[in-house]
């Protein structure tokens, strides 16, 4: 199975944050004894995970599994929830890694770059060699091996919920219009054109979010230029101001140029352009497949889940990249301790691999990056991103994957001003580029 995971040509590119090696406190220091290393709350014996206060989903699943499919793990090792706010989990974790006392599992940091630290400094389970160890590996889907590979520096933490990314679009609205499904830019563009004539805005997108526009930047860029566009830039080997990254910038700014972004894009939350698109105003949206809960609601869903379709990033002419690398993200990221790891954690991790992909398919209708072996009913859209899921086997990430908060944030926050004509392609690039020079 790990020999399926294409890792391409794609460098493991350096994650950015400011994070400095002596704030981590990662070398064990007093009371780093092997006695205090089984888990945080200090439970001998006890399966322990520390997780953000904000995240209800994970450890509730896996109390429900602790009842019925992992009950025999949780006799031998009871699961020992611990929680602490999100803005104090960075903290914590480091607290606990510098003492050898990290609990056997717990949420990743806020940064990639926090949990690839610990890795290096031996504090995080290698997943693909436990299970591996287990029998278990093939219980992860590929793709999101792939994607946390390209986060993490490595399989270091677990997909307890897995997204791709594309471009949603109205059936109906298309059909009534003679569009067929765009495959490439040019046809994109096209698309948009008979959408705007025909009276109907060819995109919703959140302005005062700005990602689901950046994110459009990077789709061109990895059409373009090929899965490693935007490592190169983490990487120090190209720049955003260089014309090919430019002209990325400058295809997104032509759309919002066009007015096909609409109105006011920079007033729009991400609230309303949901409901824009559910409600047959507009006919495409670039979102991810979180979206799933929304397009399945019929108090949301006005044009109806039948009429709701989904297509890959499209190809730029005498691009690198190929639109079967679907853009992709890990929400939810766990990961164990190396240290606390023993035989009792890892039935734990079997068992989650056996079950947890099924579990949450049954009880929220959700996807994450563990197979799904379960045969519970799902809708037509949920077994599409299923399907696109397992047969993907490179992804790429985002436009932000890899900045440090100060980047992301100008990225963003300048989005809207780049697809409105008060920023120029040029000068967008700049003002990110200047933020990801003084890191």
């Amino acid at each position: 199975m790990a020999g399926q995971v294409r890792r391409g040509r794609s460098r493991t590119a350096p994650l950015v944050a400011a994070l400095g090696v002596s704030a981590l406190a990662l070398t064990a220091c007093g009371g780093g004894d092997s006695e205090t290393s089984g888990g945080a709350a200090g439970g001998a014996g006890s399966f322990d995970f520390l997780v953000n206060t904000e995240n209800a989903t994970v450890p509730a699943m896996l109390e429900t599994l602790s009842q019925a499919e992992c009950k025999t793990a949780d006799d031998a090792a009871p699961l020992k929830i611990e929680t602490v706010p999100q803005k104090q989990l960075d903290q914590k974790l480091q607290l606990l890694a510098g003492q050898n006392a990290l609990p056997e599992q717990f949420a990743a940091g806020s940064s990639p770059a926090l949990t690839k630290q610990l890795a290096e400094n031996g504090h995080v389970v290698d997943f693909e060699k436990a299970l591996t160890d287990l029998g278990k590996l093939d219980k992860v889907q590929p793709a999101a091996i792939a994607t946390i590979e390209s986060l993490y520096g490595g399989f270091n933490a677990l997909p307890y919920e897995y997204n791709v990314e594309g471009i949603w679009y109205n059936k109906k609205i298309f059909a009534d219009n003679g569009i067929a499904v765009p495959t490439t830019w040019d046809e994109l563009v096209a698309a948009s054109e008979k959408l705007q004539a025909a009276g109907v805005q060819p995109f919703a997108a959140s302005g005062e979010q700005g990602w689901p526009i950046t994110r459009m930047i990077s789709g061109y860029l990895f059409r373009s230029l090929g899965p490693d566009a935007m490592d190169e830039v983490a990487a120090g080997e190209a720049k955003l101001t260089d014309p090919e990254y430019v002209a990325a910038a400058q295809a997104v700014a032509d759309l919002g140029a066009k007015g096909w972004f609409g109105q006011g894009v920079g007033s729009i939350d991400y609230d309303t352009a949901m409901a824009q698109f559910l409600g047959g105003e507009t006919g495409m949206m670039y979102m991810g497949s979180w979206a799933l809960g929304n397009f399945t609601d019929p108090e949301q869903n006005q044009i109806g889940v039948e009429n709701v379709g989904f297509m890959p990033f499209p190809a730029v002419a005498g691009g690198k990249g190929s639109i079967d690398q679907l853009p992709s993200n890990v929400g939810l990221p766990m990961t164990m301790s190396e240290k606390a790891y023993d035989e009792n954690a890892g039935a734990w991790l079997g068992c989650i691999a056996d079950n947890y992909g099924s579990a949450l398919l049954e009880e929220k209708q959700s996807i994450s990056g563990f197979v799904a072996d379960s045969d519970a009913p799902v809708d037509d859209l949920t077994k599409m991103v299923q399907d696109k899921i397992a047969s993907t086997d490179e992804t790429v990430l985002w436009f932000e994957a890899h900045f440090p908060t100060k980047a992301t944030d100008t990225s963003q926050t300048n989005a809207a001003p780049l697809v409105s004509g008060t920023l120029s392609a040029q000068e967008f690039m700049e003002l990110v580029q200047t933020d990801l020079d003084a890191r």
